[in-house]
Order: structure tokens, then C-alpha cells, then sequence
């Protein structure tokens, strides 16, 4: 079980703040905008909206669950539940351990190009042209060098601990998010071509509606509220006893939920407003052009386009990535740490040094044979361990939990929730529908 010198999130606005911060991430900021563009905008919306209703909700309760009953890391959470076969238990916690350790491994790239580019237009003023311009230009050092800049960064927080690193950090940072996307998003709908952007955004076309687009839908809810990968387990373990989790689940996901909405209030009317300018976004059949690298081609060019202004809404909507990317990545660190930490007896230090560390091994690793490696890392970890793993949890919370220990459990927080609809619903809803349904999301992205 947990040791006495755990710790604890001090408030539940802290947690709340945090566990949002994990979920708000590149996967809102730049993969919800992009997919949506790329699936007719509203279409997508709707799909992705009852998507984290019907199946990230629900598995968010679980895996908050599993972490508060456990107040432990994943392996010694599972092995709190799964008494039986508890190698089995260990095995999906270290398997959950890795997982989220190479997400981070590619995470940490992609963020350390974010640091280039915001960085970039202010060197740009500055008469720094050349370091402006190697920051935004591919190389294998530049790609090295800002990765490790990122690593360090999480290294950082998370070093300080649960209370004074990410609880302190995540409410810091997630209301200069929130500040920062309203100044843009109200810049950005006064700028010509905007309304076009926002009808292709808010005005369904149900011809969009196609199985594809139901698995990218399924699949970014997912990645979106870091689920699969232990994080929630890890966070729900430094809640008290006394929170209300299915209440809290549902606002750390609509708050998920309305950064995702938000990133497309910006970005679609973003390209629209581009393409006004001269930016070409779409090719001759209508498809969205270069949608992975939307954020480092369409958006700079537009922010180029438009002098002075454009130079601070560039550099604040690249700080505004940054921000995203480092309350998810201070999540993913946590997961190894917090298993190295209970299991391994290392201080937190040791551990946030030695594990954060090898991570950024492996982002050089990555970085140095990009083409080979980055998009095979970003595969395995998202695309099949991530929602593989989400079915584990499914099945731990549905079958092999009693289900009286797991009302129990519940009811710390909720006494009366054992006559609430949720309660007469979420059980059989995580032991049959989850599963089913992400498993049937998860073959039809195989063929």
C-alpha cells in the first residue's frame, strides 16, 4: 500500500486544475482542430462530443477509481483489486508505465518544436535571423536540443512533487490558457475569412459521417483525457477520500472538452482567415493539406502575413502549446516515477532524475532516426497499447472488482450514490459497452 509520506493534491481545485492539465494537451490543441478540419468540422464535433459522454467518461470514473482505492502507483493499485492473480495485475501496470513513458518520449519533439517556434518570431525581432530561422527549420540538433530544453522543463516540475510541483504548475498555468485563447480567439474573429472557418466549424454536414470518422472521433477522446496510459490511476491516488469522483470526473472532462471546443473556435477560422491571406490550405479535391503539420505551416504562415500583430499572436499561440504540452507531460512522467517511488523505495528525486532522464535518451534516440522511429513510437503507444490497455481497466473495474467493494469505494465520497441512476447505469456500462465498444474501434483502425 501507499507510504505515509505520500502525497496529496491540497485541493480539489488543484486536482481538478492538474487532471484537466493532463487531459489539455497537444491532443485538444492541435489533434482535435486538425481531425476536425479534416472531417468536415462539425460533423466530427458532434461525433467527438458523444464519444467523450458515452465512452471517456465512464472510463474516466474507472481509472480515477482504481487510483483512489489503491492510493497507490498503477502496479500496487491493480494488485489492491486483483488479489487473485496479482502478477497479472503488475504486468499491466508496467506495461501502463511504459506506455505513457513513450508518449512522452515523442511528446517531448513535438513540444520542443513549440519552444522553437515561440521563440523564434521574438529572436526574429531582436535581428537574430539565423538562430530565429534554425529554430523553425528541421535538423537533427535542433530537434535534439529543444526536446532535451522540454525534458528538463517536466524534469523540473514534477521533481517538486504532487502538492508544490504539479498542483502548483497546473494552476498556474491552465488559467493563462484559458486567458490567452480567449484574447486569440476574439482577435482571430475579426479578421476576414473567419466566419467562413466557424460555419465549417459549427454547421453539421451529415454526409461527413463515415466509420472512419467514428474511430478518430473514439480515438481522440481518448488520447485527450490521457486515458489508457495510468495517469488518471496515478492522479486518483493523490485524491482524498472525501471527493466526489464521478462529480469530479465529469469536470475535469468538460473542462477537456471545452479547451478541444475552444482550440477550433481558433483554428478553424485560423485557416480560413490563412487562406484569405494567400495560404493555401486545401488541395483541388477539397482535402485539408498537410493536416499533421497544419501547426507548423498554415498558422505560421498566417501569423507572417499580418506585420507586428502577427508576430505576438504567433509567439502567444505557440506559449499557449507549450503550456498545453507540459500539464500533459508532468502527467506521463508522474506515472514511472510514482511506480519507482512505492516499489523501488527511490526518493522522488532519484527517481523524476534517473526516469526522466531515460526518457530523454529515448527522444534523442527517436530524434536522431526520426523517419524510422517517430511515427512507429507515436503508433504502438497511442494507436494500440493506449486503447488496449483502456480495455484492461474496463475489465478490472466491470468483472474483476467485486462489485459491493467497488460501490464502497465509491460511496466515500457520495454516500447516497448507491440509489443515483449513475450507480443503476456506469457498472454494467463499464463491465458490457466500454469494452465492446473499444475494442470494435480499436479492429476497424486495424483493417
Amino acid at each position: 500500500m501507499a507510504s505515509s509520506s505520500r502525497g496529496h493534491f491540497s485541493s480539489r481545485l488543484g486536482f481538478i486544475m492538474a487532471a484537466a492539465g493532463s487531459a489539455v494537451g497537444l491532443g485538444n490543441v492541435w489533434g482535435f482542430p486538425t481531425k476536425a478540419a479534416s472531417n468536415g468540422g462539425a460533423a466530427f464535433l458532434v461525433i467527438y462530443l458523444a464519444m467523450v459522454f458515452l465512452l471517456a467518461f465512464p472510463m474516466l470514473v474507472a481509472e480515477l477509481t482504481i487510483g483512489r482505492h489503491g492510493q497507490s502507483n498503477p502496479i500496487a493499485s491493480l494488485r489492491s483489486i486483483w488479489t487473485k492473480n496479482r502478477a497479472a495485475a503488475a504486468l499491466f501496470g508496467i506495461i501502463a508505465m511504459i506506455a505513457s513513458s513513450m508518449i512522452l518520449s515523442f511528446y517531448s519533439i513535438l513540444a520542443g518544436w513549440l519552444m522553437g517556434f515561440a521563440a523564434s518570431p521574438i529572436l526574429g525581432m531582436l535581428g537574430l535571423q539565423t538562430a530565429a530561422d534554425w529554430l523553425v527549420n528541421f535538423s537533427d540538433l535542433r530537434n535534439v536540443l529543444l526536446a532535451l530544453a522540454f525534458s528538463l522543463l517536466t524534469i523540473y516540475v514534477v521533481r517538486k512533487g504532487v502538492a508544490d510541483g504539479i498542483e502548483k504548475w497546473s494552476t498556474r498555468l491552465m488559467p493563462v490558457l484559458f486567458i490567452l485563447f480567449g484574447v486569440m480567439i476574439a482577435y482571430i474573429f475579426t479578421q476576414d475569412g473567419a466566419m467562413e472557418g466557424l460555419k465549417m466549424y459549427l454547421i453539421p454536414d451529415i454526409a461527413h459521417i463515415t466509420p472512419s470518422l467514428l474511430v478518430d472521433a473514439m480515438g481522440q477522446a481518448f488520447f485527450s483525457l490521457s486515458l489508457g496510459v495510468g495517469a488518471m490511476i496515478v492522479y486518483g491516488s493523490y485524491l482524498k477520500k472525501d471527493v466526489n469522483l464521478p462529480k469530479t470526473a465529469a469536470q475535469v472532462a468538460a473542462i477537456d472538452t471545452g479547451v478541444a471546443f475552444a482550440a477550433g473556435l481558433l483554428i478553424l477560422p485560423a485557416m480560413f482567415v490563412a487562406k484569405n491571406h494567400g495560404v493555401e490550405i486545401f488541395d483541388a479535391a477539397g482535402n485539408l493539406m498537410s493536416s499533421g503539420d497544419l501547426v507548423f505551416t498554415v498558422l505560421p504562415a498566417m501569423f507572417d502575413n499580418m506585420g507586428s500583430a502577427g508576430v505576438l499572436l504567433g509567439f502567444g499561440f505557440f506559449i499557449l502549446m507549450v503550456i498545453a504540452a507540459l500539464t500533459s507531460s508532468i502527467s506521463m512522467l508522474e506515472v514511472p516515477v510514482s511506480c519507482a517511488q512505492d516499489e523501488l523505495k527511490m526518493t522522488r528525486s532519484q527517481a523524476t532524475w534517473m526516469i526522466g532522464g531515460a526518457i530523454a535518451l529515448l527522444s534523442i534516440i527517436i530524434s536522431l532516426n526520426f523517419g524510422a522511429l517517430f511515427n512507429l513510437v507515436a503508433n504502438v503507444s497511442t494507436v494500440y497499447m493506449q486503447p488496449l490497455l483502456g480495455v484492461v481497466w474496463a475489465i478490472v473495474v466491470g468483472w474483476v472488482w467485486h462489485r459491493n467493494k467497488l460501490l464502497d469505494e465509491i460511496k466515500q465520497g457520495n454516500p447516497e450514490i448507491a440509489q443515483s441512476l449513475f450507480w443503476k447505469i456506469w457498472p454494467w456500462y463499464v463491465r458490457f459497452v466500454c469494452p465492446v465498444a473499444i475494442l470494435m474501434v480499436f479492429g476497424y483502425s486495424l483493417i
